[in-house]
């Protein structure tokens, strides 16, 4: 997913973890205003960019630009205004508006830190963890202690690129991109949020000076620092954060009627996924009040500050983000900064939940053990006369309202209760967060004039002149019609190269057409081949938006001099899927079809090595697959054709490797099967699988659902019969396979990947060698296989099986090993990996793969050295090189 807001003028390269950035920024609702102006300085007079002001009567927040200037409209009235900026004292300006604008300008004075009487000794503990205890004990109390909230937010992002590649200078500078030019987006939003994870937005207006993708503030709703985890990124306030970061007390200070705690988080190891920098948590509250933190991801740097208010004096709320992004990728280096604000909060408690934050104290039972231990004894015989959980909850939900001291541990207990009741009482348990987008038919019809009226946050000259320039470039172009994921042509119209080169056109406000660039590939049997395909899709307006394709392909093989192709008719929406194909064509022995046509076109004519072994069919295939259910899904194959053997028909080679005999044969080598030839035959075969998800979770965006990965294991079992004398077939077996793949995080150490897959056949009466279990073996240099699931130096075919197998994949990624000891190198996103691949057929003799892989080299490659074992005895060993396995690869030969 990749956040709306965003240009793609401010991504380089398209890198998505812009959207990881803003994801980090937390739970919020933001500001606007109007009445009031002026200037915001230091004690030298330097402008304090970003202080945040906030309006307490309206629940409304903005900032000042990078010249310390703010504009706020308000309607006549009395106001408070409340000027915050880290490091600074607070302060608070009452101001009295009529008909005209008040300029208040206001001089902030360096905050005076109180250090507690603090004294460690050796081996006592520092008095940010029993902070940090309270304020993560509290964490889930914060994330339900409101009903619902809704406000208005405003997300500006400025940028430019500072160099690039001078090979790129031709191409960016026809599109309007200059080295030093600032690129502005801006947008303004009602959101609104309905406990427990449905979130509502409207976008009211947009305007962008480059390619604009619909700027939303949902991502920053969807990372809370009271969760757990931000965008992968362990929050300072996770249940486990104390493995991964060290806590330092910094001193407390007064902001307003508040004592705040300044607590330094140092990791523990430097990298991604955590951060460094300045937590302020709020004394009793136990609730954020700012932060000044720092995270990296892939070699790129973000600072994020984030400024809390206590709306109604009820809810400590964000009221402004602000984060830098810069960085150096592949010779284009950026900075971009983002600014949101909120305003107009309205917040609903949680009757069930709220509790006043001056009668809940909340007892550090590893520090004040006597007063939790005599809580305990006091309030023991309420638990022991409860009869189930729930009561027990009450109890302590009646304590709190009682302004009695609770620990930690009861706090707890109360949340973890009250979400489990609250799970049940679901509908779609499994479904974790529900948003719905939705943009204004006018959004992007908004004058400057509108701009200035509502803008919380001044532009400065160079925001403007980039607004300027770009207008007279191009006129900006945009999707109006959300959901549309049809692409338009990049030309007007057909042109004859497209024959050549490809492209998409639409035909239709849901229908298109597609020709797909053809690629040339060589192999011994065809010799020189091409595909040629093109395709026809529409989208039938029912209640599943059904996609319907059309996908013819011709194929021709000049040394066999032949031509074959096969229609593919598809139909799919979100319960089910259904192929229907038929032809003539090739295709490799094992259907999994291992081997990329255009690595077995390298391989065979620079290195003469034709691994690929292919036969052809003449064929009717069907598949279909539905979900039952959330948890299940049911798929079925069939499939009737006629097989051929193919031989070699060409030993034309571009490079000739004297030490290396010539081609083999077009028939695969097997232990179990030492001829693999056959005659021309029928073959009728069809298969059932079921596959269960039982803890699958998902998020849901404008009704469209998405799985959360790693959310669940997958459980498959699948039934395989080829059927004697149906429809003159020649083959008779039975195979049964069970399945199982999973994904986990072992806390701050590293990620684990498991796929375990085993079976039988029942019988075996009769059987061609297409019809074996084969394994995703691999005898290139190059991975293109899922790195969990394949091997690494297995032959394709030698240990395919008619028999029983087992097949096991282990993978850790390590977070630090060898060279990732080093922080540079974790910081430019390198990972280290260690894999056990093993094997248990009738011939294979227990083999066994080990590996080590560094992953991420220049952030997109994956190098791997793996040796191969038998019972134990060192067989060979191998070097490959692949993209980095956090990177989604779709391969395909067309």
């Amino acid at each position: 997913m990749r956040l709306k807001s965003l240009p793609d003028k401010f991504t380089p390269g398209g890198n998505p973890f812009l959207f990881t950035i803003l994801l980090l920024l937390g739970v919020f609702t933001m500001a606007q205003g109007a009445g009031v102006r002026g200037f915001v300085k230091d004690e030298n007079g330097e402008p304090l960019a970003y202080t945040t002001i906030f309006v307490k009567q309206t629940g409304s927040g903005t900032t000042t630009n990078v010249n310390g200037e703010y504009e706020i409209g308000l309607a006549a009235g009395h106001y408070e205004l409340v000027y915050q900026y880290l490091g600074y004292e607070t302060i608070t300006r009452e101001v009295d508006i009529t008909s005209e604008f008040v300029e208040v300008n206001v001089t902030l004075r360096t905050q005076a830190t109180v250090l507690q009487t603090v004294t460690i000794k050796a081996g006592e503990e520092d008095p940010a963890y029993t902070i940090m205890r309270k304020a993560i004990a509290k964490a889930q109390y914060h994330l339900q202690q409101l009903d619902s909230y809704s406000a208005r937010v405003y997300i500006k992002g400025s940028g430019q690129l500072k160099d690039y590649p001078w090979l790129a200078k031709r191409r960016l500078e026809k599109e309007g991109i200059e080295k030093g030019r600032v690129f502005v987006s801006e947008s303004i939003s009602d959101i609104k949020y309905t406990r427990p994870g449905k979130f509502e937005e409207k976008v009211i207006s947009i305007r962008s000076d480059g390619n604009d993708n619909n700027t939303s503030p949902n991502p920053y709703i969807f990372g809370s620092f009271y969760e757990p985890e931000v965008a992968e990124t362990i929050s300072p306030l996770s249940p486990k954060s104390f493995s991964y970061y060290k806590f330092e007390y910094m001193g407390t200070f007064k902001d307003r009627n508040y004592e705040v705690s300044r607590i330094k988080v140092i990791p523990r190891s430097k990298g991604d996924d955590v951060i460094d920098g300045v937590i302020y948590i709020v004394e009793d509250w136990w609730s954020i009040h700012s932060m000044d933190i720092h995270t990296s991801k892939l070699g790129i740097d973000v600072n994020i500050r984030a400024v809390y208010a206590p709306i109604e004096e009820k809810a400590w709320m964000p009221v402004s983000h602000r984060f830098k992004v810069d960085g150096k990728v592949f010779g284009f280096e950026f900075e971009f900064n983002y600014l949101a604000t909120v305003s107009d909060y309205k917040i609903q408690l949680n009757p069930e939940l709220y509790v006043e934050s001056d009668k809940m104290e909340v007892i550090d039972e590893k520090i004040e053990k006597e007063t939790a231990k005599e809580i305990e004894e006091k309030f023991k015989p309420l638990s022991k006369r409860a009869q189930v959980k729930q009561d027990q909850t009450k109890e302590l939900q009646k304590r709190l309202a009682e302004g009695k001291e609770i620990t930690r541990k009861e706090l707890n207990t109360i949340i973890k209760e009250y979400e489990k009741a609250e799970v049940k009482q679901l509908e779609a348990p499994e479904i974790i967060s529900n948003s719905i987008f939705k943009i204004d038919s006018g959004a992007y019809k908004k004058d400057s004039a509108y701009w200035a009226s509502v803008r919380p946050v001044p532009l400065t000259k160079e925001e403007v002149k980039g607004y300027h320039k770009s207008d007279s470039i191009a006129e900006i172009e945009r999707k109006k019609e959300a959901g549309d994921t049809l692409k338009a042509s990049k030309h007007k119209g057909f042109q004859p190269w497209d024959l050549i080169i490809g492209d998409n056109y639409k035909i239709s406000k849901h229908s298109n057409f597609k020709i797909y660039f053809p690629i040339p590939g060589f192999n011994t049997v065809d010799g020189w081949n091409f595909n040629y395909k093109v395709s026809f899709g529409t989208i039938l307006q029912d209640t599943n938006k059904t996609r319907l394709t059309l996908t013819p392909v011709f194929r021709y093989a000049f040394s066999r001099e032949v031509a074959s192709g096969y229609l593919n008719f598809s139909a799919r929406n979100k319960n089910y899927r259904m192929d229907v194909q038929g032809g003539r064509f090739i295709k490799q022995y094992n259907p999994d079809e291992p081997i990329l046509p255009v690595v077995n076109s390298l391989m065979t004519l620079f290195l003469e090595k034709n691994l690929m072994k292919i036969y052809e069919r003449d064929y009717l295939d069907l598949s279909f697959s539905r979900k039952l259910s959330t948890y299940f899904t049911i798929n079925t194959n069939w499939s009737w054709a006629e097989r051929r053997e193919l031989t070699n028909t060409t030993d034309f080679k571009i490079v000739n490797r004297r030490k290396i005999e010539g081609y083999t044969e077009n028939r695969p080598f097997n232990e179990e099967l030492i001829d693999t030839s056959f005659p021309k035959h029928q073959a009728f075969i069809g298969s059932i699988g079921l596959t269960a998800r039982p803890w699958i979770k998902y998020t849901i965006r404008n009704d469209r659902q998405f799985e959360v990965p790693n959310s669940s294991p997958i459980i498959s079992l699948d039934y395989r019969r080829g059927f004697k004398d149906v429809l003159n077939s020649d083959v008779s077996f039975d195979q049964l396979e069970l399945g199982f793949k999973h994904g986990f995080k072992i806390g701050i150490r590293g990620n684990v990947d498991v796929a375990l897959r085993g079976g039988l056949f029942l019988n075996a009466d009769k059987m061609y060698f297409m019809d074996y279990k084969h394994f995703q073996g691999n005898q290139t240099p190059f991975i293109t296989n899922d790195p969990v699931g394949s091997f690494r130096l297995l032959d394709y075919y030698k240990f395919s099986t008619s028999d029983k197998y087992f097949a096991g994949n282990f993978h850790y990624q390590f977070r630090k090993l060898l060279i990732t000891n080093i922080p540079l190198v974790r910081l430019a996103g390198v990972r280290e990996n260690v894999f056990v691949n093993y094997l248990a057929t009738p011939t294979s003799k227990n083999y066994t793969e080990v590996g080590y892989s560094i992953d991420g080299i220049l952030r997109i490659f994956r190098l791997e050295a793996a040796a191969a074992f038998q019972d134990g005895r060192y067989l060979n060993y191998g070097f490959r090189i692949g993209i980095a396995s956090y990177i989604t690869a779709n391969f395909s030969d067309n």
